[in-house]
């Protein structure tokens, strides 16, 4: 997004460290940002920091919205306990809602903005010991659809991404050498593929892309 010209704000929770030098990222790029710290599965705390944010930039716009938060806390079903539940579709699920309707608002005063959303291929087929994490990027997607048909004619496209094994901190604890085996391209993908994608969902070349899931996940799963 940075190497498109945007100006970007990072959220994060707790991380200072990693989030300073993800701006720095964007400096290198060419562009420039600010990061926002909050819980995203706090509704009050996205409400405090985000709209505060919202009131006092009046003069400037969120053009794009990503959502690509996600967390998972894998059992099967039988012993999955209250908390898991709920930190998990409170992640993944109810944050698109908190901060998706925010945003919203100012995308159709200005008639033009782009809902980006980052699910999963667990959302799509569902994957065993995944029952939370399965059912918050599934919700997604049908918003994903919902939403798309509700703003369409004020200029927003809304689509996800539903990315497969990609290398990063979520899959560092999976087999890759034998998962990769039932991968047609026969390897995790990377997550500067899953970027490439958001950034042509985000561009002005996608207005007539709405409502979309894109599978990126090596031919694994369609």
């Amino acid at each position: 997004m940075a190497a498109m010209g945007y100006y970007v704000l990072i959220n994060y929770k707790s991380n200072t460290e990693e989030a300073s030098k993800t701006l720095e990222l964007v400096k290198q790029a060419g562009s420039n940002g600010e990061l926002l710290q909050f819980d995203i599965a706090d509704k009050e705390q996205i409400k405090q920091s985000l709209e505060r944010w919202i009131k006092a930039n009046e003069d400037r716009s969120i053009e794009v919205l990503v959502n690509n938060a996600g967390v998972r806390d894998d059992s099967l079903m039988v012993w999955l306990k209250d908390e898991q539940w709920d930190n998990v579709i409170n992640t993944s699920l109810n944050s698109f809602f908190y901060i998706t309707r925010l945003v919203l608002e100012g995308m159709m005063m200005n008639r033009y903005g782009r809902i980006i959303n980052v699910v999963s291929l667990s959302g799509l087929k569902g994957l065993p010991g995944q029952t939370n994490y399965s059912a918050a990027k599934a919700g997604v997607i049908g918003a994903t659809k919902a939403l798309a048909q509700e703003v369409g004619r004020s200029g927003i496209t809304v689509n996800a991404v539903a990315p497969g094994f990609i290398k990063t901190d979520m899959t560092e604890g999976l087999d890759e050498k034998e998962l990769k085996r039932n991968i047609p391209v026969n390897r995790f993908g990377l997550p500067e593929e899953v970027a490439h994608a958001v950034g042509f969902l985000a561009s002005g070349e996608a207005a007539y892309i709405t409502g979309e899931v894109l599978s990126i996940n090596g031919g694994l799963y369609s």
